[in-house]
């Protein structure tokens, strides 16, 4: 976290151009892409790959997969949606994306771009430690409860 608010800090600061921001950018990676061969062996050892460290491996890409699953599987339903309530979808996008045209006329992008990359990182550890679930939960209960408030205003 302290190394990416650094970045972010220096960007702030320093207040570079698109084409400069970019250049940087690329250049950091072609320094990183020379670098981590020639040091990582250094830091990290050159301990051979252990069983431990393959079913590690095993978890990370499998987590990976669920995660490209579900992302399709959503873009699936916002598709179903659209052919089956072709106004709900047209509504439910509108709002939406309002919504985020607001938010984004509200906050600046480089506040913006730092709170999606903290959040992105600290996301996993969120998950590990449940709290994502937690808070699903929470709002799936909510959900149910008002959906179940309408049923009977309905009855």
């Amino acid at each position: 976290m302290g190394v990416v608010s650094l970045v972010f800090l220096i960007i702030y600061y320093l207040d570079p151009s698109v084409l400069s921001g970019v250049s940087c950018f690329v250049m950091f990676l072609c320094l990183a892409d020379y670098l981590v061969p020639i040091l990582a062996p250094r830091i990290f050892g050159s301990n051979k790959w252990t069983t431990e460290q393959q079913q590690r491996f095993h978890e990370i890409c499998s987590n990976l997969v669920k995660t490209r699953r579900r992302a399709v599987g959503w873009w699936k339903r916002l598709f179903t949606l659209k052919e089956e309530k072709p106004k709900m979808y047209f509504m439910t996008m509108i709002v939406s994306l309002a919504a985020v045209a607001w938010v984004g006329q509200q906050v600046h992008n480089l506040l913006l771009t730092y709170l999606i990359v903290t959040s992105l990182l600290l996301l996993p550890g969120l998950n590990q430690h449940g709290i994502i679930l937690k808070y699903i939960g929470m709002a799936k209960r909510e959900t149910n409860k008002l959906l179940k408030q309408k049923e009977k205003k309905n009855e």
